[in-house]
């Protein structure tokens, strides 16, 4: 049985800041293993099916434009307990309440330029990836330190 997945997004401001990496390493050093990742200008359409939940919010049309402004590091990360401690790792979703040492916190300033999206739950995770990534896309692979990382 495969390890609790999600779908971790990088949004334009991220991608032209240059901060790709830095948000990379802290998955990484919180010991996730990246599963899927690219690179690509999401469509108007795909734009629309991702934030679909806020169709009639009047921020809708501000949402989809700006996620198809420029380029998107779509990703899949997996581990344990992955999908909440994406959520602790991004922060807040407004920044200027995001705490200090998570992402938002350290690298945001604005609810509207908040520069990451993850998956808020086993369910949305699902869908995410299933919306943003072809299975082929997604790989199985087991870290060589695996072993005497379960080792109980």
């Amino acid at each position: 049985m495969a390890a609790e997945r999600t779908f971790i997004a990088i949004k334009p401001d991220g991608v032209q800041r240059g901060i790709v990496g830095e948000i990379i390493s802290r998955f990484e050093r919180k010991g996730f293993k990246l599963v899927g990742l690219k690179q690509l200008i999401p469509s108007q359409s795909l734009a629309e099916q991702h934030y679909a939940v806020h169709k009639e919010r009047p921020f809708f049309s501000t949402l989809v434009n700006f996620i198809t402004s420029g380029p998107v590091v779509a990703m899949v990360w997996e581990g344990e307990g992955v999908i909440l401690s994406a959520r602790k790792l991004i922060g807040a979703t407004n920044p200027l309440q995001s705490e200090p040492g998570t992402i938002r916190g350290d690298l945001a300033i604005d609810i509207g330029r908040n520069i990451i999206h993850g998956s808020d739950g086993p369910e949305t995770a699902l869908s995410e990836i299933a919306l943003w990534f072809e299975v082929s896309e997604v790989t199985d692979w087991i870290p060589s330190d695996y072993s005497w990382r379960t080792e109980k």
